[in-house]
């Protein structure tokens, strides 16, 4: 079946054209951990395609749920069709997914070197840092980023817009200096909604899908859309680690994805007015919002603002803190992309392991905007803000504290 051209078209009936053959109307969940085998030799034969990362072949058997499922089958080709890419690969978390990633283009392929731009998602930044999975990474800045090429890079991975701090990265720009060497992209902060970073030519566009695909803050999930050559790297990854996303999971994401494109625009018309409105309030040093960016790139490559803010208090941590703690519409907890408002301190949690010299300041709060009215979260943003304690500013000029 053929689906319209207009994303929330396709964000309703993507992978579900098979409905009516199969008489249902709701997204079918399959939660076999095993699957029977039609003889020894087609089970054989299935095993071994699916543990090489193919789909089972026809007549053939799903054999198990590690390698294998219908239900997440189904999530991947409905993002794949919103990502306009040959195939996505679903994995139990984001930090799955970009394990897999890392893995398949580095030292599953006899390459240890990483290119990372700042910032990041402190997991991200932690993962790469450690050394964990065998590679070593060169973070810089991204007009360095061919200087930096070696002939052993495996990857080089940027997010935009960045977490916590929103900067915008140009995709095409970074593809050009990576040269032969394959860009991932972390989405989950623009969604498909918003921006298909490989239609700017990159090789891979990663989502932490427990973000804004869910958005109701019930289900973890990793996926990456790519081309079908680089799902073949990713899903022997995924079979030997055991990464697969799990169908209850796959079917939340899957029901998520019909009101994504009307959630992010509502979410997104909230966001730009509340940022408007923290902009024009003395306590606030600076607003982080894509919409209020100039940047040439919004448009061109981003479609819109987004709904996530950052914004540095001029009364520092204490003021940063307080207001973390004191609002009451804005649930004070990690993550993101979710329907309520959810409000953290960057440099205490998500990127506490973080190296200092990249870690956010300590007067940064991340704000997620949800459906609520934009009254109602001004009014409990004003509150948490008046509230809070003012440091003593030196006159404009006078730097006898510095």
């Amino acid at each position: 079946m053929m689906l319209g051209d207009h994303l929330e078209t396709i964000a309703v009936h993507a992978a579900r054209d098979d409905f009516a053959e199969l008489g249902v109307h709701a997204t079918p969940l399959d939660l076999s951990s095993t699957y029977p085998l039609p003889d020894v030799a087609r089970g054989g034969d299935s095993y071994e395609a699916l543990a090489a990362g193919s789909p089972p072949p026809t007549g053939g058997s799903n054999v198990y749920a590690r390698l294998w499922n219908p239900t997440v089958a189904r999530f991947e080709s409905a993002l794949a069709r919103l990502e306009s890419a040959d195939q996505a690969i679903a994995f139990s978390s984001g930090m799955a997914a970009l394990t897999a990633a890392i893995l398949a283009h580095t030292t599953a392929r006899g390459r240890r070197h990483v290119i990372a731009v700042r910032p990041l998602y402190g997991g991200t930044d932690h993962l790469l840092a450690s050394g964990v999975l065998g590679t070593e990474v060169s973070f810089c800045e991204v007009e360095e980023i061919a200087s930096v090429v070696r002939a052993d890079t495996g990857l080089v991975i940027v997010e935009t817009p960045a977490n916590p701090t929103l900067e915008l990265v140009d995709i095409a720009r970074v593809v050009r200096s990576a040269g032969e060497v394959p860009v991932l992209v972390d989405n989950t902060f623009a969604t498909p909604v918003l921006q298909n970073p490989l239609a700017h030519g990159a090789a891979m566009s990663l989502h932490s899908a427990t973000k804004y695909l869910g958005g109701h803050g019930d289900v973890v999930g990793g996926v990456i859309a790519c081309s079908e050559e680089t799902a073949e790297l990713l899903r022997p990854i995924r079979a030997i680690t055991g990464a697969i996303l799990h169908p209850w999971a796959a079917y939340l994401l899957h029901r998520g994805l019909p009101t994504l494109p009307l959630r992010i625009s509502a979410q997104q018309e909230r966001a730009a007015r509340l940022a408007d409105w923290l902009a024009a309030r003395d306590d606030i040093a600076e607003v982080f919002y894509p919409g209020r960016s100039g940047s040439p790139l919004m448009g061109s490559q981003l479609r819109g603002g987004g709904a996530m803010i950052a914004i540095r208090l001029r009364d520092g941590y204490a003021a940063a803190s307080h207001v973390a703690q004191t609002t009451r519409l804005f649930t004070h907890a990690v993550s993101l992309g979710g329907v309520d408002s959810l409000i953290q301190h960057p440099a205490a949690l998500t990127h506490r392991p973080v190296a200092p010299e990249a870690r956010p300041s300590a007067d940064i709060l991340r704000l997620s905007i949800g459906l609520e009215h934009v009254d109602d979260l001004i009014a409990d943003l004003s509150g948490a803000l008046d509230s809070a304690p003012r440091a003593v500013h030196a006159p404009a000029g006078d730097r006898s504290g510095a």
